[in-house]
C-alpha cells in the first residue's frame, strides 16, 4: 500500500479526502425518498465500497491480496465496525434533518479522536493542534445555536454516533503499522453490506431501490471510497486528532453544495451557519500554515 511519509504532502491529501466525502450529502438530496430506504441504500453503499477496495487491492497486490484478511486483527475489526457505524448512522442523521446539522456533529470527530487517541495512544496533542481545535469549537457552537429545526434532536443523535465511529476508525489506522489500511475499509462496506441484508430480510424489503436511486447509492460509495483511500494514505504522516481536524473540509463543502443554487438543492444554511463554517475554514488554514512554518523552522537548524 502506498504511505506517505511527509506531512507537507499527507496533509493536501487528506483536505481532499474531505472534499470528496463533502459531496456525500449533496448525492443523498437527489436521491428519491431517501427516508423510506435507509437500508437499501446502505446495502448498495457497502457493497459498492467492499467490491471497489477488493478491486483496488487486487491490482495493487495481485491474486494473493485475500491474505490481507488473515492479519487485520483486532485493530482492523474494530476499525472497520467503527466505520460501518459511522456510515450507517449517516443515513439516518441526514435523513432527519438538514444537512447542515448532520454534519456539524461530524465536525466534533477531532474532539472525540484527540480523547481517543490520548488515551489508547498515548498521542500528546500539540498546543497549536488544540488552538485549532478551540477555534473550530467556536465556529461548531455558532452553528449549533442556528439550528432548532424539527427532528433536528434525532438527526443530532445519530450524527454524534456517526462522529464517534468515525474517530473509532481513525485512532484504529495508528493502532498496528501493520495493519493493512485498505482492508480495514473494506470490512467496513462488508459490515454495512450484511446488517443491511439482515434488516431488509427482517423487514421483508425488496434488496433494490429503483434504478435511478441505486446509481445514487453507488455513486456515493465510490465517493467514499476514494476518500477514504486518501484518508488511509495520509494517515502515516498526520496525528490522529490532526487527521479528522483536516477532514472537516468535509463539513464546509458539505454546507455549501447543498447550498449552492446552481445544483438545484438550494437548502439556505442559516447566517449563525455561514459564520460557523468561517470559523471552521481558519481553524484548518491556522493549523496548515503552523504547520508549514514549523517544517521551515526545522529545516534552517
Amino acid at each position: 500500500m502506498l504511505e506517505l511519509k511527509n506531512e507537507k504532502i499527507a496533509i493536501p491529501v487528506v483536505l481532499f479526502a474531505g472534499i470528496l466525502w463533502s459531496f456525500g450529502p449533496l448525492v443523498v438530496r437527489y436521491m428519491n425518498d431517501p427516508h423510506l430506504i435507509p437500508w437499501q441504500y446502505i446495502f448498495g453503499r457497502g457493497l459498492t465500497i467492499f467490491i471497489i477496495l477488493n478491486l483496488y487491492l487486487f491490482f495493487e497486490e495481485g491474486i494473493n491480496f485475500y491474505k490481507n484478511y488473515k492479519k487485520i486483527g483486532k485493530s482492523g475489526l474494530l476499525g472497520g465496525v467503527g466505520l460501518g457505524i459511522a456510515m450507517i448512522s449517516f443515513i439516518y442523521s441526514i435523513t432527519n434533518t438538514s444537512a447542515a446539522i448532520t454534519l456539524l456533529c461530524l465536525a466534533a470527530m477531532p474532539f472525540f479522536t484527540a480523547l481517543l487517541a490520548f488515551l489508547f495512544l498515548k498521542e500528546k496533542i500539540s498546543f497549536n493542534v488544540w488552538i485549532s481545535i478551540f477555534i473550530a469549537t467556536i465556529g461548531i457552537v455558532i452553528m449549533a445555536f442556528g439550528n432548532n429545526e424539527k427532528n433536528s434532536l434525532v438527526g443530532f443523535i445519530f450524527g454524534m454516533t456517526s462522529s464517534i465511529g468515525f474517530s473509532i476508525f481513525s485512532v484504529t489506522l495508528r493502532w498496528r503499522k501493520e495493519t493493512p489500511k485498505f482492508t480495514t475499509v473494506a470490512v467496513a462496506g462488508l459490515f454495512c453490506f450484511i446488517i443491511a441484508a439482515c434488516m431488509i430480510t427482517i423487514k421483508d424489503q425488496s434488496f433494490f431501490s429503483s434504478s435511478y436511486n441505486s446509481a445514487m447509492f453507488s455513486l456515493h460509495g465510490v465517493l467514499v471510497c476514494l476518500g477514504l483511500i486518501l484518508y488511509s494514505i495520509g494517515s502515516k504522516a498526520i496525528a490522529a486528532a490532526e487527521l479528522t481536524l483536516l477532514s472537516l473540509t468535509e463539513v464546509i463543502g458539505g454546507i455549501f453544495w447543498v447550498w449552492l443554487p446552481l445544483l438545484g438543492v438550494n437548502e439556505v444554511p442559516s447566517t449563525n451557519t455561514i459564520i460557523g463554517g468561517f470559523f471552521l475554514f481558519i481553524s484548518l488554514m491556522y493549523y496548515s500554515l503552523i504547520m508549514r512554518w514549523n517544517k521551515r523552522h526545522i529545516a534552517l537548524n
